[in-house]
């Protein structure tokens, strides 16, 4: 199980995870160890995440997620497998809960008429400073 809140976790049986060899440090055996992880999650499938949670979900993960609704996550930060494992587990379980909370609508509001008066005073105070910085072109020569 991953435990996302206290009221909703992941089923393990919903997550498939594959072991593969990691590049960067490792050390002699970074070619002999599969320390890597692969985690695939099927959001579309899930039982355990309402479908406006999913929906939300697969918009947060952005390209992490195929087409088919399957997010992937590769974590090879560490040298252990398990380090790695737990990374994965958790930024998987830090995404659902991002995708937890609904976002605020948004409410327009029209500016106000100080906000307005304040603004063209600015665009008027800007316009005579470059004004008088403008070289004055005398015709008495």
């Amino acid at each position: 199980m991953i435990e996302v809140t206290d009221t909703l976790s992941i089923p393990e049986s919903e997550v498939v995870q594959t072991f593969m060899r990691a590049s960067g440090p490792g050390g002699q055996k970074v070619n002999k160890v599969s320390t890597a992880v692969q985690l695939r999650f099927d959001v579309r499938a899930s039982k355990a995440i309402s479908p406006r949670v999913k929906e939300r979900l697969l918009r947060l993960a952005g390209a992490r997620a195929n087409s088919a609704g399957v997010i992937v996550l590769n974590a090879d930060r560490f040298r252990t497998q398990g380090a790695n494992r737990r990374d994965a587990r958790a930024r998987l379980a830090e995404l659902v809960r991002n995708a937890l909370s609904e976002p605020k609508s948004r409410i327009p509001t029209a500016p106000t008429r100080s906000s307005k008066k304040r603004r063209v005073d600015d665009k008027k105070r800007r316009s005579r400073t470059k004004s008088l910085r403008s070289a004055k072109i005398s015709l008495d020569s």
